[in-house]
């Protein structure tokens, strides 16, 4: 195999590893977190947590990771 083939093979499951965390990410605090204290939800700036923590915190964490990870082990190649 080339070195090509196995620096896309490479990308590949670390973008598939990235996905599957986020996907658990927002999986647990959208559905398995449990934000309710005596009956009534808690609020993160005005929004319920659970929904904080899932679709504001984790899509600035995983736009964060993706930079970084982009940065340190994708590599720019030609396409031809």
């Amino acid at each position: 195999m080339s070195d090509r083939n196995k620096q896309i093979n490479k990308e590949a499951l670390i973008t598939l590893a990235l996905y599957l965390f986020y996907f658990c990410w927002w999986y647990y605090f959208a559905y398995l977190y449990e934000a309710k204290i005596d009956g009534s939800y808690k609020f993160i700036f005005g929004l319920p947590s659970w929904f904080f923590y899932s679709c504001i915190l984790g899509l600035f964490i995983i736009n964060v990771l993706v930079f970084i990870i982009v940065k340190l082990f994708f590599k720019d190649m030609d396409l031809e």
